[in-house]
């Protein structure tokens, strides 16, 4: 099954990291208030990266990762390698 770890960017300019089997799905339950609390009161929300696994343990595991990093680092992602397959 494929996953996906992935970054948003809210309507305040935050960023949120997440992880999902469905990333078309899952953007569109956040826009429609459905998704994380997070993200309830900052739409809407405008899909800027993504990396695609083979499973949601991989998927999982990365979004723990994106999670950690600063936003500096989350924007740097996005600038050199937005919407990246990793070969899942």
């Amino acid at each position: 099954m494929t996953a996906y770890a992935y970054i948003v960017e809210c309507a305040d300019g935050t960023l949120y990291s997440g992880w999902t089997n469905d990333l078309e799905k899952r953007v569109a339950a956040h826009n429609a208030g459905q998704g994380a609390k997070y993200t309830r009161a900052r739409l809407p929300v405008t899909l800027r990266y993504y990396e695609e696994f083979e499973d949601k343990i991989e998927a999982m595991r990365r979004e723990c990762a994106l999670k950690k990093l600063s936003r500096a680092a989350k924007l740097k992602l996005i600038a050199n390698g937005a919407l990246v397959d990793n070969g899942g």
